[in-house]
């Protein structure tokens, strides 16, 4: 399927339900949401991701292209490379299109006071998109990775980034912080921040809860039915309703080293039930990992290092239509 047709399928779906695309609220009708939420769950329960695609050059280069992620508007691509020209071992970079159905242009560092000599990684957007979450090793930190946040005023401008704030002690501890995706959720207000914490080849899926600024308003919590022990369990994605979420993971009973999971719940109060491999149409014998679903959850951008790439690791797009289409 071409990014064409998906987008105009999204654009049909939009006409039919016009509740299940508009940007999320904080004071809509109890029953609206609801509805609205139960329409987004089945809209997906028996759809089927496509075969993946390489994002292509200039995108995707010799070098590795790792940790990315599209902007609400899918007209930016977010990402996390180690290619010439960096500050860096591995900075962000944004590359732009100027429609869903023009090419990516050729991706640009963001620059300093964002990045710097070490290695920032892991960008994630708010939905408004004032607030961008990435994770570094710069001096200052509370361990080997932290996580920081840095907020616009213009969520259309990709170089008016503020300076990097550090989560501070309620989400970084003295071991990694990495891949913070941030949820806003539509039922309470309220937002959590999931991300992975551990030592290096070991991790967990964890959630601080934060305002809608930014702020942390407690200290993160485990999320022990998406953390294996002895795994690798990273760089969530949650579906914007939070009902659904998916992780790269080293577990027993994948495929290939990293693999991509899935996991869904009945509310954003319930727990998640219990996870399972996203199957041989996104997973291979190689790595693949580190998922970030689109705004409209049609999209799933993923890094992998399996045959068919640019470089050590290349970005990967699937998309899925909602079922009956």
């Amino acid at each position: 399927m071409t990014v064409s047709q998906t987008r105009f399928l999204a654009l049909v779906a939009c006409a039919l339900s016009p509740l299940s695309c508009g940007p999320e609220s904080d004071a809509p009708l109890v029953g609206a949401r609801i509805q609205t939420q139960s329409f987004q769950e089945q809209r997906f329960a028996n759809s089927e991701w496509s075969a993946p695609m390489n994002v292509g050059a200039p995108v995707n280069s010799s070098a590795s292209e790792s940790n990315a992620t599209l902007s609400p508007d899918e007209l930016s691509i977010y990402m996390t490379s180690d290619r010439a020209g960096g500050l860096g071992g591995t900075d962000i970079w944004v590359s732009e299109r100027a429609c869903g159905d023009c090419p990516w242009q050729t991706p640009v560092n963001l620059g300093a006071p964002f990045n710097g000599p070490g290695n920032e990684a892991g960008p994630r957007l708010s939905i408004d998109g004032h607030l961008l979450f990435f994770q570094s090793d710069r001096p200052g930190g509370q361990g080997g990775f932290d996580i920081y946040v840095s907020r616009r005023n213009n969520p259309n401008d990709n170089f008016a980034w503020g300076d990097p704030v550090n989560l501070g002690t309620g989400v970084n501890t003295p071991d990694f912080e990495q891949a913070p995706a941030y949820l806003q959720s539509s039922e309470d207000g309220s937002a959590n921040l999931y991300f992975n914490r551990g030592v290096l080849g070991l991790a967990d899926i964890y959630y601080a809860p934060v305002t809608r600024d930014g702020e942390t308003r407690g200290p993160a919590v485990l999320v022990p039915e998406l953390s294996a022990p002895a795994a690798f369990d990273q760089h969530a994605s949650v579906r914007k309703d939070g009902r659904e979420i998916f992780i790269s993971s080293t577990r027993a009973g994948g495929l290939g080293g990293f693999d991509l999971w899935t996991s869904t719940r009945r509310s954003v109060h319930d727990p998640w039930s219990q996870i399972v491999n996203a199957g041989a149409a996104l997973n291979t014998a190689f790595g693949d990992q580190q998922p970030s679903l689109s705004s409209d959850s049609r999209t799933l951008l993923f890094a992998s290092n399996r045959p068919g790439g640019l470089g050590a690791n290349d970005l990967w797009i699937s998309t899925r239509t909602p079922s009956g289409h």
